[in-house]
This record gives structure tokens, C-alpha cells and sequence, in this order.
């Protein structure tokens, strides 16, 4: 990754942040821009998705050709096709005159197609001839005529899932998919907030002429915290709502001052989650965090289990005492949810049939056999074992609780919708079970 190319990038196009999500995302614009192929912009309504087709169309050989950004759910279902391939005179009413699409106007340019899901089935299949062939035909026209655009499309739902609905075109996913680039959220982005807030300020102020505003320490971290559903947008009205009506009381802005201007969160908003300087996120699960979390929960059960065991094993006077002073120890591990059923029975290392009664198992015959790294080494490979196992029972749980309906399932699991997705075709998870 160049990271002086990113920022000559990021000085060009004003793009403010530091994020290594927001650097690899730019990275991949700049190095699918010297190429022809089809990408596909995912992220949230107002991530800044269209920054990303100017940055490809302006260090693409097409830069000096037309650029047009169109937004699909803007425009009309009747009325599309004749506004992206043109129509003929007289082919429907209203049509007085001939008219040329943006993929003929924009011949040996790029074109940009912002939330490419809301696109009638009709006008995809009419998209994916152009894709595939370069061809198009004018509505009501018979005639074939060709085309040299480049797309590049932009969406902010899951159009895996919209596939399976079929609301989407597969083959148009897979054709449009060819080089993805994910935009992250605001909220993902860490210290980036803060530093697009004061830019935000910085401008009104200057726009203005009036003192620009600061937050406080407890204010920054207030900000830090927001999951701002409305992303970059949302930062920017709350950055000039402060400015304007805070900026005659006081420079410094307080943390109650802040939440002011901060709506509360719905359910139906993405999670807050707690992000610390270094744009580190406490709460903010993401696949791999899910699996830590489980992994390091057994972990710390199995890990005071066999201390315990162990102190047992090299005590055999004082293992009663021992036991008895940590049974909550084995009651927590056999109901916590998150550790799996041994396949083995657990007499190897206890007592078969009383677990205070230490006089009954012989302590001379288990160390004979069992060292302390045997026991680490047996614990360390059963966790790794049923980790696999354990995130396929919490994905069924959760899909269980909410009905089978994978918008709430996810929430509760604290990953994306395209995660579980992906989560319950890799474990075949049967969702109408």
C-alpha cells in the first residue's frame, strides 16, 4: 500500500481520516482505476460511496471523458429505461421527440449507478447486455447500437440478500461484482470523527466569520461514541447545528452541551459502539471478534477449571478442602452456555462419582499420566475443536429467538446481515427448522 499516493488522493478529493479501512478502501480505487473492469461500491447511505467513483474515473484512461452520477432509486420504474438507453419518437406518450440515453451520451466515459438495488428487473437485464456486450437498444426501437462506459455501481443494501429474495439479478451481482470496495461507517472510522468535526466547524466559521467552536475532553469521547446512523452527513449537520447556536455562549463545548444535539438511537439504528482512541471499538463485534469472544469466554472457564484440577492433583491431603472451596468453579462451567458438552467424560481428571470426595480417586494414578502440559495442550486443541461448533449453536439460537428473520438475528449477534448470510450457508443451517 502507498500510503503518500493515498494521501495525495485523499488532499485531491478532500477525503478527511486515517482509518486503515477507509486507506484500504482508497488503495483499491486507485489500483482498479487503471483498468476497464466493473466495481461495486458497498457501505451505508452517506459513507461517501460517491467520492470513490470520482477518485476511479479521474486516474482512469477515461478522465477526460464525460462522468454522469445517477441515482437509481430517483428516477421513475416507468420512466428509466428511457433515461439511461434513450428512446425513439413516438414510443410511448409523452415521447414528442428522440431522445439519447446516458449510455450513449456518455460513450468513452464512466457512469455512475448509486443505489444500483433499487433498479427494476427489467432495466437490470437491459444493464447486463451492456455489461456483457457493450450493447444496448433505444426504447421502442429495434436497432442494436454500441457503447464504451464504464460502470461503476453503488449500493447501501445487501444485494446477496436481495438476490435471494429475487429482488436482484444474479448474474447482474456477480457481472457488477467484479472488483468490490467497501466503504466503512462513521462509526467504524475511530478518530476520524473527531477530526472531520473540527473540519466541519473549522469551515462554517470560516464561512461565517465567527470563532470557530471546540469540545471538551468528555465531549470528544461523547463523539467518539455516537454510532451516527446518518454517517458523515449527520456528522456535518451536528458539527453547524453546535456552531450556530453555540458559538455566542462559549468556545469550549461541554459533553451536556454535545448530547444535545445528538438523537437518541433507535433499535432500528446500527449498534453504538464504544470506540476508543485508536479507533478501537468495545462493543463493535465483527465476524473474528465474535469468535474471540467465544474462544477467550471457554478459555477462561476451562483455563481456572484445570488450576484448580491441578492443584487437586499435586494435593491429594487438602483436595477435598480445595474442591469444596471453589464448587460455584464447576457450577458456572457446567451452565455456562458458551462451553460445549465434553465428548469425553470428565473422570480422567475427577472423581467418578463424587466430586468432594477426593479419598475415592487415586491422585498417584493421574499424575502418572496427566502433566500440566498435557492438560494445556488438551484444552488449548478442544477449544479450537468446538469453536466452529459453538458460533453454528449461537447462529442458530439467535435466528431461533427472532423468528428466523436474519435483520434481527444479526443484530443480536453483533455482525452484519451479509456475515450471518454467509455464516448459514458455510454451517447449512436449516432457517425454517
Amino acid at each position: 500500500m502507498n500510503l503518500k499516493e493515498i494521501q495525495s488522493v485523499k488532499l485531491r478529493f478532500g477525503i478527511i481520516g486515517n482509518a486503515p479501512a477507509l486507506n484500504y478502501a482508497i488503495n483499491v480505487g486507485i489500483q482498479v482505476a487503471a483498468t476497464d473492469l466493473t466495481v461495486l461500491i458497498t457501505g451505508e447511505s452517506g459513507s461517501g460511496k460517491e467520492s470513490f467513483s470520482k477518485i476511479i474515473h479521474s486516474l482512469s484512461s477515461r478522465k477526460h471523458g464525460q462522468f454522469i452520477a445517477i441515482n437509481c432509486g430517483a428516477i421513475p420504474e416507468g420512466t428509466i429505461d428511457s433515461e439511461l438507453f434513450g428512446h425513439e419518437k413516438g414510443s410511448f406518450t409523452g415521447a414528442v421527440d428522440q431522445r439519447k440515453g446516458y449510455f450513449e451520451t456518455t460513450n468513452g466515459g464512466t457512469i455512475f449507478l448509486d443505489e444500483i438495488g433499487e433498479m427494476p428487473m427489467g432495466t437490470q437485464a437491459r444493464l447486463l447486455r451492456v455489461l456483457e456486450n457493450g450493447e444496448f437498444i433505444r426504447v421502442g426501437s429495434s436497432k442494436v447500437q454500441k457503447t464504451d462506459v464504464r460502470v461503476v455501481a453503488a449500493t447501501n443494501v445487501n444485494l446477496l440478500a436481495a438476490v435471494e429474495q429475487g429482488k436482484f439479478r444474479e448474474d447482474l451481482y456477480y457481472r457488477l461484482n467484479t472488483v468490490p470496495i467497501y466503504v466503512p461507517p462513521l462509526r467504524e472510522r475511530g478518530e476520524d470523527i473527531e477530526l472531520l468535526f473540527r473540519k466541519f466547524t473549522t469551515d462554517f466559521a470560516e464561512r461565517y466569520r465567527i470563532a470557530p467552536i471546540q469540545l471538551s475532553e468528555a465531549a470528544k469521547l461523547l463523539l467518539l461514541r455516537y454510532p451516527f446512523p446518518g454517517n458523515i452527513r449527520q456528522l456535518k449537520n451536528i458539527a453547524e447545528q453546535t456552531s450556530i447556536l453555540e458559538s455566542e455562549n462559549t468556545k469550549v463545548i461541554e459533553a451536556e452541551t454535545l448530547a444535545k444535539y445528538l438523537p437518541p438511537v433507535s433499535s432500528q439504528s446500527p449498534q453504538s459502539p464504544m470506540v476508543l482512541p485508536g479507533g478501537h471499538a468495545e462493543n463493535n463485534f465483527s465476524e473474528r471478534e465474535l469468535l474471540y469472544k467465544v474462544l477467550f469466554d471457554m478459555r477462561r472457564d476451562m483455563n481456572d477449571l484445570k488450576r484448580l484440577v491441578l492443584d487437586v492433583l499435586k494435593n491429594e491431603k487438602n483436595g477435598h478442602e480445595i474442591l469444596n472451596n471453589h464448587k460455584d468453579l464447576f457450577d458456572t462451567v457446567q451452565s455456562n452456555d458458551l462451553m460445549p458438552e465434553p465428548e469425553q467424560p470428565v473422570t480422567r481428571l475427577l472423581p467418578p462419582a463424587n466430586l468432594l470426595d477426593v479419598n475415592e480417586y487415586d491422585a498417584a494414578d493421574a499424575t502418572s499420566d496427566v502433566t500440566v502440559e498435557d492438560i494445556s495442550h488438551e484444552t488449548e486443541e478442544d477449544d479450537s475443536l468446538s469453536l466452529e461448533k459453538k458460533e453454528k449453536e449461537m447462529i442458530v439460537k439467535a435466528l431461533r429467538r427472532n423468528n428466523n428473520k436474519r435483520k434481527y438475528a444479526a443484530q443480536a449477534l453483533g455482525i452484519s446481515e451479509r456475515t450471518l448470510y454467509r455464516k448459514i450457508k458455510q454451517y447449512q443451517i436449516d432457517e425454517e427448522g
